[in-house]
């Protein structure tokens, strides 16, 4: 028990390929059983072959069983945590498994007794047909087995920007008829994701950025050796500094990182990835410069030099300059001059490609002091006069930060529904930051008549709104409730100061509320035990064997306190044994 207990909470395999006596490798389950045998002389004497009645117990059967036993101990614990009538919120999200299967994490939230607020991993389920209304049945089975009723739903989180979006947003709707107040928050991270990618677009000065950080990173990221170039070139520039005293020395420091790949549904990670670029720009260059001038292949010189991070001049296009100055500025160029323009602009690329001033030339209104300062201003006058009625433009960081931030705007509006809005204002009333700033007992109030009427009577509605003016009155004399900075330390405070029982409608508002959800980020990570789990070499295990292993690996915490002597009892009472366990 100890060693399945054990494989399970690491997610190793329990099976090796040759299970026989005579094998040097009996996998990890018997060699664990072999190691605590070697330790112990009473446990040697009593298990494999040396166990009474031949009764080994190290089946896979055996194994199965007994982890079904510990996940249903789980899951009952998860039950009791959330009570007999407690409230709850369901996180749904869907994954392929290395078996190419589709599979359903089920996430349940809810706020403890202790006033934590607890996201457990429950189940997994394989769904051979993803639309609204099976899954929605999928989940019903998971919850009416464990006697979760779907009316104390108070919550529905999904991945609204997965490709199951049109699913999600059926699904939620039929819940929504069972019970109208288990309200569905698609993942806040995702949405801010989505908004920021749908703005980003927008700006055509954001959109060639990112994308040329993109194909930076993949051009890069695509070649082990180009990527241990990087390294190397990095290496040698941080050794150049320190030996120059422009770095500092210090644990952790001048560490030699690689370009960080944005990640298309986490927001921090474009952040991330920039800071990468700035850390390495100089190597990076360094790289791409090299790559361009003695890549192998001209497809290679060509990628590297297309991806130069300060060419200045790559953009350089003589139609497109020409229809600048005809198009927009008609009153300051003569047909005649236009031609000239023309011709000018043929010998003028010639100079800035020869003439070493040009060289690393990274903004426009340095092109002209250089053109100023070596005379050629008068060689290119026509040019000169376009460039100057161009700087007068107002095309500032200032601008382009505010047309960003105007289609953010319009896509956080979209992003985030009027819906939403209402529930995260009235929400706000109970923040405790800034010492209750954002107090309000009519908001309060209507949070809970409107949001949660079948939680409170029209009694308890009038009897909320009384206790509220004393319980502001508590929050700002007694000490414990300054400088709190969160909802979830202010229930737990209540709890502590025992004033949650006097105060105990708000009390369970504040509950309703911390059930909702924010993110998806739990399923992520149930995903991510899921792949360590189910790989490439263990891409046949059954649907309930994974569960099971899942459960016991995602809430460790609570199948470590699941004694032996509990598992013993159940696992002997299942069916007669032929060696009962002690």
């Amino acid at each position: 028990m100890e060693a399945i207990r054990y494989l399970a909470n690491q997610g190793m395999a329990f099976r090796g390929d040759d299970e026989s006596y005579d094998s040097s490798n009996r996998g990890n389950f018997i060699e664990l059983v072999k190691a605590f045998a070697r330790m112990n002389v009473n446990i040697e004497k009593v298990v494999l072959q040396n166990a009474p009645l031949n009764a080994q117990y190290i089946s896979n059967k055996i194994q199965k069983e007994i982890l079904s036993i510990y996940s249903t101990k789980v899951r009952k614990r998860i039950r009791d945590e959330i009570g007999e009538d407690g409230k709850f919120c369901i996180l749904v999200d869907e994954a392929l498994d290395d078996s190419k299967k589709e599979q359903m994490a089920i996430i349940i939230r809810f706020v403890g007794c202790d006033g934590h607020i607890q996201e457990r991993f429950f189940d997994i389920v394989s769904v051979h047909d993803t639309n609204s209304s099976t899954l929605k049945s999928d989940i019903c089975k998971v919850l009416g087995k464990h006697n979760l009723l779907v009316s104390n739903m108070r919550g529905q989180g999904y991945d609204g920007a997965s490709n199951m979006r049109g699913e999600w947003s059926g699904l939620q709707a039929l819940f929504l008829k069972d019970c109208p107040y288990a309200y569905y928050i698609h993942c806040f991270a995702h949405r801010l994701q989505l908004a920021l990618n749908g703005a980003a677009k927008e700006v055509g000065l954001v959109w060639r950025f990112f994308s040329m950080l993109n194909n930076i990173v993949n051009f890069v990221g695509a070649s082990a050796k180009r990527h241990s170039e990087l390294k190397l070139t990095r290496q040698a520039e941080i050794e150049e500094l320190l030996a120059a005293g422009r770095l500092g020395t210090a644990k952790g420091a001048n560490q030699i990182r690689c370009l960080q790949r944005p990640g298309s549904t986490r927001w921090g990670s474009h952040f991330n990835s920039i800071r990468s670029l700035i850390d390495l720009f100089g190597a990076t260059k360094t790289l791409l410069t090299d790559i361009s001038h003695n890549g192998p292949t001209s497809q290679f010189r060509g990628e590297a030099e297309a991806l130069d991070p300060r060419d200045a001049f790559k953009r350089f296009n003589i139609d497109d300059i020409c229809t600048l100055a005809e198009k927009f500025y008609p009153l300051d160029f003569t047909t005649t001059e236009l031609h000239a323009l023309n011709q000018q602009l043929g010998f003028y690329k010639i100079d800035m490609d020869r003439i070493q001033a040009f060289k690393n030339i990274d903004s426009i209104p340095i092109l002209l002091e250089r053109l100023i300062e070596t005379k050629l201003a008068e060689t290119y006058y026509l040019i000169d006069r376009l460039i100057r009625l161009v700087l007068t433009l107002p095309v500032s960081t200032a601008t382009t930060e505010r047309a960003f931030s105007y289609y953010q705007l319009g896509e956080l509006n979209t992003r985030f529904p009027d819906g939403t809005v209402e529930l995260l204002s009235l929400r706000s009333a109970l923040d405790p930051r800034d010492a209750f700033k954002r107090f309000n007992i009519d908001d309060i109030c209507t949070l809970a008549e409107k949001l949660y009427p079948l939680d409170f009577t029209t009694t308890e509605l009038y009897a909320l709104n009384q206790q509220l003016g004393f319980y502001k009155i508590d929050m700002d004399h007694i000490q414990a409730f300054k400088n709190i900075d969160s909802i979830p330390i202010l229930l737990e405070r209540l709890i502590e100061t025992k004033l949650a029982e006097t105060y105990y409608l708000i009390d369970r508002l504040i509950r309703l509320v911390l059930t909702l959800p924010v993110s998806t980020a739990t399923t992520e990570r149930a995903f991510s035990c899921m792949r360590l789990i189910k790989n490439r070499l263990r891409n046949k295990i059954g649907d309930e064997f994974l569960a099971d292993c899942m459960l016991l690996q995602s809430e460790r915490e609570l199948a470590y306190n699941i004694d032996n002597e509990s598992i013993i009892g159940d696992f002997n009472a299942v069916k007669t044994r032929r060696v009962q366990l002690i």
